[in-house]
């Protein structure tokens, strides 16, 4: 059997081959020690150790499982040159008598290509007690040949992010498999706060049903409650990468708050109160406060307190105010529409970056 788990949801992936590793169909059933169990890199595209491990017969074992988590990864910009057909390459010169030694590595992108399809032409001839499973964190694309070998000799399960009502639906049954029930408007508020993260969600459903018990429901309150911001937690990701100019990582954390369908204005919000909370707490820190005094005159808990005040050590006032106009501007831009959202975000981080003293 071949199957290939791609898609950028990594926990999908994750619970989909725990799914088959249980399922008898494939020759596992419950208990794991019926079968013989191989992992690969294959990002180091070793095909040769790949397929003596696929064909090994398993013994005193019922069956073998032969898994590969990733793909090797061409160099950057090799992807998009195309390797010169047989008919345009240009003819081969005559031999120099120096062996192999003339002889020109493949490029990545050329290796990358030549795992991927050993790999597709295994799925026909692996034996039928051997599972060979492909894991792949990215959504492959519909011409890969990896696909087209599942699809003809196993099976294709694409983990992508669900969103919405399958996302809706999917926290809901999650709820049912804990033996509790999860209002509407609590699932809403539980994914608002998770950014629609799968494992974060997960685990809080757990605990969630934990908390009201067999039979019990979610309700708002409960979820408000229990259930920390994770928002806030990638805002202060956000803050941190500022005041350390970490431009980059900032913009891939801001995009990431959009991505996941918070309003701009929302992300410029958190963003505002977290630039004035490092103003306050590093106020009072240069007046000799401990993180304890901080606490109780800012109404954090103190343990945010000693988180944060690493990065409002690392700013100095000036950027901090710098930092604090631009929200202001940002937002005054927003609200009269003067800028495209996520142009005026993207420039706010530029600007905030380009404070550091």
């Amino acid at each position: 059997m071949f199957i290939v788990l791609h898609g950028a949801d990594e926990f999908t992936s994750r619970e989909a081959l725990a799914r088959l590793m249980a399922d008898p169909a494939y020759g596992f059933g419950a208990d794991a020690s019926t079968v013989a169990i191989e992992r690969f890199d294959g990002t180091l595209a070793d095909l040769q150790a790949v397929r003596m491990a696929a064909e090994t017969l398993p013994f005193l074992t019922a069956g073998r499982l032969v898994l590969v988590e990733g793909l090797p990864k061409p160099k950057r910009g090799e992807a998009d040159r195309e390797e010169p057909s047989a008919a345009s390459a240009p003819p081969a010169e005559p031999p120099t008598g120096k062996g192999k030694r003339g002889a020109k590595k493949p490029s990545a992108a050329a290796q990358a290509r030549e795992f991927a399809a050993g790999l597709a032409e295994l799925a026909s001839t692996i034996p039928t007690t051997t599972t060979l499973v492909v894991l792949v964190a990215e959504e492959l694309p519909k011409t890969h040949p990896l696909l087209a070998a599942a699809t003809q000799h196993g099976k294709v399960v694409l983990a992508a992010p669900r969103t919405g009502a399958a996302l809706d639906q999917w926290l809901a049954a999650r709820a049912k498999a804990e033996q509790a029930r999860i209002e509407p408007d609590a699932a809403r508020l539980l994914i608002e706060l998770t950014t629609g993260n799968q494992r974060l969600l997960a685990m809080e459903i757990a605990k969630l049903a934990t908390y009201v018990g067999a039979g019990g429901t979610i309700d708002r309150a409960v979820v408000q409650r229990l259930v920390p911001d994770d928002r806030e937690a990638r805002v202060f990701d956000l803050t941190d990468a500022l005041a350390r100019g970490e431009r980059a990582r900032a913009l891939d954390l801001l995009h990431a708050l959009l991505e996941h369908g918070e309003a701009p204005l929302m992300v410029l919000a958190m963003i505002t109160r977290q630039v004035r909370t490092l103003i306050q707490i590093q106020d009072l820190a240069s007046r000799g406060a401990r993180a304890p005094e901080i606490a109780q005159a800012v109404g954090l808990p103190p343990f945010i307190v000693d988180k944060t005040l690493p990065a409002a050590r690392r700013s100095s006032p000036a950027q901090l105010a710098a930092a604090l106009r631009a929200c202001l501007e940002v937002d005054t831009a927003l609200k009269r529409s003067r800028m495209a959202p996520e142009l005026a975000l993207d420039l706010l981080v530029a600007e905030f970056s380009g404070t550091r003293a």
